[in-house]
């Protein structure tokens, strides 16, 4: 199987393992510390594993070198689980640092601000590096 397929097919697994996860969140994020944030989580979830299967069905259009296009492969998924897992533990730890909006209005512990904070950050960080390859790499393929 062809790298771009098999990339494809992982795509279109982790974005379905992710959305699973998310329902899963959904169902027992009013019993978190912080519900509002559980919310977050959910959603967030929900729409990370949309981006994975939608960028599963992409994948093959867009024109990248093999390394990017590995860097690309892996920030996203590691950038779409660590957002989920980053805000459903916001919610657990009932943070509110990075978050005042969705937040419990009081600071958690603050290590537990501190790997909110580390996980939101990373997480920002590899979805817009994503967004920037992809967006690279489809208008690289046109030009072909």
């Amino acid at each position: 199987m062809p790298d771009h397929l098999n990339r494809r097919h992982q795509l279109y697994v982790a974005g379905i393992g992710l959305f699973l996860l998310a329902l899963i969140t959904g169902m027992i994020f009013p019993s978190l510390a912080n519900p509002r944030m559980g919310l977050s989580a959910h959603l967030v979830g929900l729409l990370g594993g949309l981006l994975l299967v939608a960028l599963g069905v992409i994948w093959p259009e867009k024109d990248l070198p093999p390394s990017l296009d590995t860097a690309a492969f892996y920030l996203v998924i590691f950038g779409t689980y660590a957002n989920l897992c980053t805000t459903f533990l916001a919610a657990t730890f009932a943070t509110n640092r990075l978050t005042p909006l969705a937040g419990s209005g009081r600071l958690a512990l603050n290590w537990q601000e501190n790997i909110v904070t580390t996980g939101l950050v990373l997480s920002s960080i590899a979805m817009v590096t994503v967004c920037l390859l992809v967006l690279w790499g489809l208008r690289r393929a046109r030009k072909h």
